[in-house]
């Protein structure tokens, strides 16, 4: 299916905003987007109304429109929100799991300890991302794979810059092996703790955390 002028420049101006190509705090310049994009305004206006409806996108009276920074407090509510989601994806897996999906989901670990051995940062999260992918496919619920999907887009440009603090890499990694024998044992309870303790942020991983987003800018400080 074609898409519209509308939603090309929504998804990509989404993919650019989720990948990091445009920072948090970045001026966006609708008729700069026109010309980029080789498009009329209303197509600019509607993919901008949009990336707001969504949380990417702020629009400041007088001052213009911006790649959305979020407040330290809000990042946290929605990484609990997300740690919460995973763990049910991780319990419902533990019952319902295919063969193949897990076949799929030995094959997709192996390939982060690849990613991790090569001390890619980067490509571990592009193979941590499809880790995760296939335990909301196993949990074989439309509608938690469906919000689970979505607020882990939101967090995507967090969730990779968590990767970058020191050690973070082996010890997902780590969690990764637990959440895979939890998962072939069949243990519910054990898969659903293991991944909402994977995607928390507490303790010492907080203080990193919010250490390497300060330092790229990425936060509101009037929400730190």
């Amino acid at each position: 299916m074609k898409r519209s002028n509308t939603q090309r420049l929504r998804d990509a101006l989404e993919d650019d905003i989720i990948n990091g190509r445009r920072a948090p705090g970045e001026r966006l310049d609708p008729e700069a987007l026109g010309r980029e994009f080789e498009v009329s305004r209303t197509p600019v206006r509607e993919a901008i109304q949009q990336l707001v409806a969504s949380g990417l996108v702020t629009v400041s009276p007088k001052k213009g429109t911006f790649v959305a920074k979020v407040g330290i407090d809000q990042l946290i509510e929605m990484f609990e929100v997300m740690a919460e989601l995973e763990g049910m994806c991780g319990r419902l897996a533990a019952r319902r799991i295919s063969d193949a999906e897990l076949t799929e989901l030995r094959e997709a670990l192996a390939r982060c300890e690849t990613a991790a051995r090569a001390g890619d940062p980067d490509e571990y999260y592009y193979e941590n991302a499809a880790f995760h992918d296939c335990i909301y496919r196993a949990s074989h619920n439309g509608f938690l794979d469906s919000e689970a999907r979505q607020l882990k887009q939101r967090l995507k440009p967090y969730r990779r810059l968590q990767l970058q603090v020191r050690q973070r890499m082996g010890s997902s990694l780590e969690e990764h092996r637990e959440i895979v024998a939890a998962i072939e044992a069949g243990e519910a309870e054990r898969a659903e703790r293991a991944l909402r303790d994977h995607v928390l942020i507490q303790g010492e991983r907080f203080s990193d955390f919010v250490a390497s987003v300060r330092r790229l800018g990425t936060l509101q400080e009037d929400a730190v």
